[in-house]
């Protein structure tokens, strides 16, 4: 039998389906995550380049503003010639220094340097400037006597002509060159540098910008096909799982349901717990037909006697099982008080409400005098709450008394056949659930999985 053959009767294998759909899905994760995190990478570089910029383009500012603000000074100086325009001068120049920490700023990344360059370029003209002005403030300082004036001013000579102007002369000398054509042509020259260096920087952002959109374009591009291809890939494992495993089981069920072999589909493992369970049922229903109504019911009750119980449970799955071991309370006062034949009814009545509460599925017998046992098929440990729930409503329903029949209560032990290692110990272990249920009162229930 060639493999193609082999796969078609065998079913594919949902185990390595299942690997193979973590391996894709662990794949296309991490090419997202890596596509995300990318992403976010890019547009921070975006980010930061704008950053970048607005914090260059302020620091050209700065320049500026600061050979602005040294003209201010040393003008107004020149026109009331008071010192605190002298000192506001020189603590800009020498100590506040905003020019050169805007030259410091450009010259950290060297993708300014162009940029930096004319920032320098206007700086120089800044510095030539400055010569111009303090010549204008000896002027000034001459014009008014000052004795006490920075150090820096002592080493500028006036010229032996401007020296020989008066005083008014002097200051209106000093207020002509802070105006003249040299000192003019100079401050235009800083500012066609400044705007250059601007130019440069909106330029290199620029560049820089169409780069980190380009490649959050691309980044995005690569989310949306992983995104789409995820989404296929989630709908194809939502596809193959219902093909291979939920659409089975559910035909499974409704053929259980139907008391019907179940159809022989979906992964090779399941196909395997298919043919298993037919051959099960195969032999369960040969034997179930060979019994004698007689011989396997209680004549009484119409449930399954001892002989019934003991066909019963050699041929459930005791791993899908529970046993639940039903004991009337107190039953032998009632034969005593009301007598045997309303006994009989009690007994009937019992039987008969344990019957309805469970399914047609479930096998309910009667194995002693006051003594049932239910077969609860296809169950789990998981459905304990459900049993629960059960018990109380047959005790409930045999405590009303308007068929005439006096009040009656039951107790139970139940266990699950995955609880034990061999079937016959299955009854063992359920009545010991049943005496811890009636030796702390009765009317109750236990479970065997609680004494361990």
């Amino acid at each position: 039998m060639s493999h193609l053959e082999k796969m078609k009767t065998d079913g594919i294998s949902l185990r390595a389906v299942h690997s193979f759909l973590i391996v894709i899905a662990a794949l296309v994760s991490a090419i997202l995550l890596y596509a995300t995190f990318h992403s976010s990478a890019t547009f921070e570089r975006l980010s930061d380049a704008t950053d970048e910029f607005i914090e260059m383009q302020e620091g050209t500012r700065q320049l500026l503003d600061a050979s602005d603000y040294l003209t201010d000074q040393v003008q107004l100086f020149a026109i009331d010639g008071e010192r605190e325009y002298l000192d506001n001068y020189f603590t800009e120049a020498y100590e506040t220094r905003r020019r050169e920490a805007a030259i410091e700023l450009l010259s950290k990344n060297p993708e300014y340097e162009s940029a930096r360059r004319k920032l320098q370029d206007a700086m120089d003209s800044s510095v030539a400037l400055m010569d111009i002005e303090y010549y204008a403030m000896k002027l000034v300082i001459e014009a008014k006597g000052y004795t006490d004036y920075p150090e820096l001013l002592r080493d500028v000579a006036l010229t032996p002509e401007d020296a020989a102007l008066s005083p008014d002369a002097k200051i209106h000398l000093a207020q002509v060159t802070l105006v003249g054509r040299e000192y003019n042509f100079l401050k235009e020259q800083i500012r066609a540098d400044m705007r250059s260096s601007v130019t440069e920087l909106e330029s290199i952002t620029h560049t820089a910008q169409q780069q980190s959109e380009q490649d959050m374009k691309t980044e995005l591009t690569v989310v949306r096909v992983t995104i789409v291809i995820q989404a296929v890939g989630i709908m194809f494992m939502i596809w193959l799982t219902a093909r291979l495993g939920i659409h089975p089981v559910l035909q499974a069920v409704d053929k259980i349901r139907d008391d019907s072999p179940i159809p022989v589909i979906g992964a090779n493992e399941f196909r395997y717990l298919a043919r298993t369970y037919n051959k099960m049922y195969a032999v369960y229903k040969k034997s179930i037909e060979h019994l004698n109504y007689k011989a396997s019911h209680d004549e009484l009750t119409k449930v399954y006697n001892r002989a019934g119980y003991d066909l019963l449970l050699s041929g459930i799955d005791p791993k899908s099982t529970f046993l639940l071991l039903f004991d009337a309370d107190h039953f032998k006062d009632i034969n005593d008080t009301y007598g045997h034949e309303t006994g009989d009814k009690v007994l009937q009545k019992i039987a008969e409400t344990i019957r309805h509460n469970f399914r047609s599925d479930d096998y309910v017998c009667r194995v002693g005098g006051d003594e049932f046992v239910v077969f609860m098929v296809h169950a789990d440990l998981q459905q304990n709450r459900l049993i629960r729930l059960k018990i109380r409503q047959i005790n409930d329903e045999l405590a009303n008394t308007e068929d005439g029949l006096p009040p009656i209560s039951i107790s139970a032990g139940i266990a699950h056949g995955s609880e034990v290692t061999e079937e016959s110990s299955l009854f063992e272990c359920a009545d010991k659930a049943l005496y811890r249920a009636k030796s702390t009162g009765r009317k109750g229930y236990a479970f065997y999985s609680a004494l361990k």
